[in-house]
């Protein structure tokens, strides 16, 4: 599955059609120190002969694995300690730049699991149900939504950042005790 460290940040592919974006996603997945890409589902993997020129080659240092059911995925993901996030829009997501991670007196070790869906259908209630929280990027012009490679990354890169902003308040707060 995935190692046991703290601050392990995974992501799950569920139904994503296009090699395109998977590649890109790969390729921010690598910049991020992304331990793993679970692909699920339709999504194409890094065999496909189209993949290496998307990713420029980071299919080969973001490990990967493929899997048929994503709501078994994120069953052994929680298990494992994961908090599990939805990126999606809907009345109940809540806005991923007002997100705060769970507090200290809940059990939580910071490992997130962030799981993207399919680019028209998004994901599934059945998928949505099993995620700790929902999370999506405000839209402030006229479309509805971001290509999901470019979500990935804004959404990534916030909640990296938001594991390392926790570890410093939570470094400050036992200092101070």
């Amino acid at each position: 599955m995935t190692s046991r460290r703290t601050n392990s940040l995974v992501v799950v592919l569920d139904n994503i059609r296009s090699v395109f974006n998977v590649g890109s996603i790969f390729r921010t997945a690598d910049a991020l120190g992304v331990e793993k890409i679970f692909l699920s589902g339709i999504t194409p993997t890094p065999r496909h002969p189209k993949m290496p020129k998307v990713s420029l080659g980071a299919e080969q240092y973001v490990c990967w694995e493929k899997r048929s059911v994503t709501w078994r995925l994120l069953s052994e993901l929680r298990h494992n300690g994961y908090f599990i996030i939805a990126l999606e829009q809907g009345k109940s997501a809540k806005n991923i730049f007002n997100f705060k991670l769970p507090n200290k007196n809940q059990q939580f070790n910071k490992n997130l699991a962030l799981v993207l869906g399919n680019e028209v259908k998004g994901l599934s209630r059945a998928i949505l149900t099993r995620c700790d929280a929902v999370l999506e990027i405000p839209m402030l012009g006229k479309k509805e939504s971001l290509n999901v490679a470019v979500a990935f990354g804004i959404a990534g890169y916030t909640l990296r950042q938001l594991i390392l902003t926790d570890n410093k308040s939570r470094r400050r707060e036992k200092t101070k005790n």
